[in-house]
């Protein structure tokens, strides 16, 4: 009767762990964007392009009369970020002769963020070369910008800018320096970085004495 008793008050065998368990899941990927091959009006970002600077009109075409899309411009110009563009806004002045193209992104974007695509943003324009090092990261206009100046390819004094703020990219061409920097002014751009303060001495502390300018003991 003692030996049933022992029996029955076994603990029956624990399950593995590991046996338990199914495969693994692999990781789901994340979906890429896919280009926008149709261009959908964006009253909002028309409405960063002034209509006239410095008396001279700027032209803003309707979407409709042009065939461009967000993502003819942005494979071409931004690759992979290019995916990510969501409208154009194309404007230019006749004389002297200004292009602009203004992009929608989907999701915040910044001046630095551009550098991988220089080279093709340039070629786009009519840059001839797709040699990067000409840009220049500066401030033009009280934005911060690439800049990059002109070469065989294109007339006399032309050059190129390409900037970001929040959600829009711009990028522009044009052959007055002048009408340039009016216009990108005009147009929302990130402020450059603040410098750092240089360290300072903290008022009242002391410093040690210098050991040779002590007097000598007699």
């Amino acid at each position: 009767m003692i030996a049933a008793v022992a029996c029955a008050t076994s603990p029956s065998p624990t399950t593995s762990p590991s046996a338990s368990l199914g495969p693994t899941p692999s990781p789901t990927p994340t979906p890429q964007p896919t280009p926008r091959f149709s261009n959908e009006a964006d009253p909002a970002l028309s409405a960063l392009i002034p209509d006239e600077v410095t008396g001279l009109v700027v032209v803003k075409p309707a979407i409709t009369d042009y065939a461009i899309t967000p993502g003819d411009i942005g494979q071409t110009a931004y690759g992979e970020l290019g995916a990510r563009f969501q409208a154009l806004v194309i404007a230019f002045i006749r004389e002297p002769r200004l292009s602009l193209y203004a992009m929608r992104v989907d999701g915040p974007i910044t001046t630095e963020e551009l550098e991988p695509y220089l080279a093709t943003a340039g070629r786009y324009v009519g840059i001839s070369g797709l040699d990067p090092e000409p840009w220049e990261l500066t401030e033009v206009g009280g934005h911060w910008v690439w800049v990059r100046p002109s070469d065989n390819a294109t007339l006399p004094g032309t050059q190129v800018y390409t900037w970001a703020v929040d959600d829009v990219v711009f990028l522009m061409i044009g052959v007055s320096s002048d009408l340039n920097q009016a216009l990108l002014a005009l147009l929302p751009g990130e402020p450059p970085p603040t410098p750092s303060p240089a360290p300072s001495t903290s008022p009242g502390a002391s410093e040690a004495p210098d050991p040779s300018a002590s007097p000598s003991g007699s």
